[in-house]
């Protein structure tokens, strides 16, 4: 009999991950006037990562529960590795 895994995204530690649209990440982008690399990187290997679906060149939106802002959000930059070399982009 195998054993069932839990829903990692289910735990009471883990913040709410959800992957942009190309709109979205586009308007974040031009927003913040940068380009995708130089967000913060999370590897395809993490596991909510794996969870939820990202493939590299996504962006994901973490929000987290804080008790002095009530809600801090943060994005991450999918990629294969974090020692690929970072892309120059225009």
């Amino acid at each position: 009999m195998q054993k069932k895994k839990p829903n990692i995204l289910e735990h009471e530690l883990v913040p709410k991950h959800e992957i942009l649209s190309p709109e979205e990440a586009a308007e974040l982008l031009r927003k913040l006037k940068i380009n995708p690399a130089q967000l913060p990187w999370i590897t395809i290997d993490d596991p909510v990562v794996k969870a939820i679906g990202a493939k590299p060149g996504d962006i994901i939106r973490i929000i987290r529960k804080s008790p002095t802002a009530g809600e801090f959000i943060a994005y991450r930059y999918v990629v294969v590795d974090t020692l690929q070399p970072r892309k120059k982009e225009a």
